[in-house]
């Protein structure tokens, strides 16, 4: 079994939940506590760009606008996916011969090389769809094998300049959006009544439009999204139990070989938990910079008050490297310079 502890469920209607629950709230109103904290720590820096120093080999730190591909360039190969990167003017047919040649094969993952929140990020199974993905998103992408590991995860890292601090502060372990069949209920009757399939019914009802009317056999579970982001329905799990020094010394390994790189998520699947613990069979599919979140807690029913808590130990992580940064004498972004780089993403 993929997870060694029960999704916590609730007995409130989803329409209640998405007003108890913060794990639902518009972002808009959950970051307001944490925009606060933010500038309060512009102000204790005076610099309303500190952040763009936590990372300094990522451009703008993570913020937005980094390109996924030169990240994964220096992630070591043994714990990389088969990759391919599709340059902006390759149309899908060179891309079709392209990842011949790179011998990954349906499924794959299609992703765009700059983009956040899972955005435009799709399993593609077969020609067709990889044709009408280039027809609808042009621009330079990425293509990985669909990992077929049945674990994913979310592995917050963070490391000082002068190495005096380092360690993993989150792990979250992701259960995908799925329905499982009863025998006599259709597809769409199933997807209608999962909860979470709601945050996009009207996308998952087209996607599955061909199949809607099947009857699904008993216990036969359908995946409705195989992305792993919270956006897209997947459940996240706190799994900070995984912690241990030997986690944390892979991952350290890791880090230290991306240029610039002090604090961000990796986004990987793994064939076990005990694996995982062994640093064995680890496939990372991307690497996410300051803007990446202790996942954790977003269980369902976490606590909100440990919630801010784990945030702005976050943001004060990311405040003291900066900041360690700034005294070996690098310096902090003025906001002319940002907002420009900004507006050219």
């Amino acid at each position: 079994m993929s997870f060694q502890k029960e999704i916590p469920v609730s007995s409130l209607p989803f329409w209640l939940q998405k007003i108890v629950y913060f794990e639902f709230w518009p972002a808009k109103v959950f970051y307001i506590p944490v925009l606060v904290y933010l500038a309060y720590l512009a102000l204790k820096s005076r610099s309303a760009t500190f952040f763009t120093l936590a990372n300094p080999g990522i451009f703008l730190g993570g913020i937005k606008g980094e390109s996924k591909s030169e990240i994964l360039y220096q992630i070591p190969s043994e714990f990389l996916p088969r990759t391919l990167i599709i340059e902006e003017d390759v149309e899908a047919q060179m891309a079709l011969v392209n990842l011949a040649k790179a011998q990954i094969s349906f499924p794959l993952i299609l992703k765009p090389d700059i983009g956040e929140r899972g955005k435009e990020v799709e399993k593609i199974n077969n020609e067709q769809e990889l044709r009408n993905y280039f027809a609808a998103y042009p621009g330079k992408k990425i293509a990985q094998e669909f990992v077929q590991f049945p674990i994913e995860l979310g592995v917050l890292y963070y490391q000082f300049p002068d190495g005096s601090k380092k360690g993993i502060t989150s792990i979250v372990q992701k259960h995908f959006l799925q329905i499982k069949g009863n025998g006599s209920s259709k597809i769409e009757s199933l997807i209608r009544s999962e909860p979470r399939a709601q945050l996009e019914l009207s996308y998952l009802l087209k996607k599955f439009e061909t199949t809607l009317q099947v009857v699904l056999p008993k216990d036969e579970i359908v995946v409705l999204e195989p992305i792993g982001n919270h956006c897209r329905g997947t459940v996240f799990l706190d799994a900070r139990h995984l912690i241990t020094p030997e986690v944390e010394a892979v991952f350290k390994s890791i880090s230290q070989q991306i240029s610039g790189f002090d604090i961000g998520r990796f986004d990987l699947k793994v064939s076990s938990l005990e694996d995982f613990k062994k640093g064995k069979n680890i496939r990372i599919l991307e690497l996410n910079g300051i803007t990446s979140e202790p996942g954790h807690i977003y269980q369902p029913q976490f606590s909100l008050v440990q919630a801010y808590k784990a945030l702005f130990t976050h943001l004060q992580l990311i405040y003291q490297i900066a900041k360690q940064h700034q005294q070996n004498g690098a310096k902090f972004m003025t906001w002319k310079s940002f907002v420009a780089a900004i507006k050219q993403v």
